[in-house]
């Protein structure tokens, strides 16, 4: 099984859209994990995907 993890948001009809488009290739089944921030805890970690991807390239 590998693990994906990717930003998005829920809609006012309680369906998930993501931020950006899955590179999976085929039709399958999946397992979703939401995981969602109080209002009163902030997360301390709030760098883009982009910028962590960014970052792991070689120079």
């Amino acid at each position: 099984m590998k693990a994906f993890e990717v930003m998005g948001k829920v809609d006012e009809k309680g369906q998930l859209l993501l931020d950006q488009p899955l590179e999976i290739h085929t039709s399958s089944q999946v397992r979703v994990i939401i995981l969602v921030s109080d209002e009163t805890e902030s997360d301390p970690d709030d760098t883009s995907v982009g910028e962590i991807k960014e970052s792991l390239k070689s120079p």
